[in-house]
């Protein structure tokens, strides 16, 4: 490996004398280095040694958690948690069974239903769809009255 040759050292303009000075500081300052193609064996073992093993991100406590939480939200959107009251959502899904092979939240929380009904809103479904104003009752009628006088309290001066 050669780092100066004498072709380049002569194009500078350096003596025969320079050039084998320039040389031999060159050859004294690289004499401790090895190439790489000597040492690669140890090289490669030492890269063996240190290789961590491979990373299964779906064990990991954090995955796990973040998992848990995920099927929390959705399972709050659902329309078996309609009924649980807003404050207590969290409280009836520790009390439910989220094993493997677990009941549906739906059965699970009509069992729980039974009970604590405190912890659930009775909500019954409407008959017929709602677009505004429910339909029971009727119009305000106001005064009935004969006559406009009656009606707006006019009475004439005597």
């Amino acid at each position: 490996m050669a780092l100066l040759k004498r072709a380049t050292l002569k194009e500078w303009g350096l003596t025969d004398e320079q050039m084998d000075k320039v040389i031999t500081e060159v050859s004294r300052g690289l004499s401790d280095y090895d190439l790489k193609s000597n040492i690669q064996a140890q090289i490669d073992e030492a890269v063996s040694k240190v290789t961590p093993e491979p990373i299964n991100v779906l064990d990991s406590a954090e995955y796990q958690a973040l998992l848990a939480k995920s099927q929390k939200l959705e399972a709050f959107q659902t329309e078996d948690f309609s009924m649980v009251k807003s404050p207590y959502k969290d409280i009836v899904w520790d009390k439910l069974d989220h094993g493997e092979k677990h009941e549906a939240y739906g059965v699970q929380l009509k069992k729980l239903q039974e009970t604590m009904p405190d912890l659930f809103s009775v909500q019954e479904a409407p008959k017929t769809p709602q677009f505004g104003a429910p339909t029971q009752g009727s119009m305000p009628s106001g005064k009935e009255a004969s006559s406009f006088n009656d009606v707006w309290g006019f009475v004439p001066k005597k």
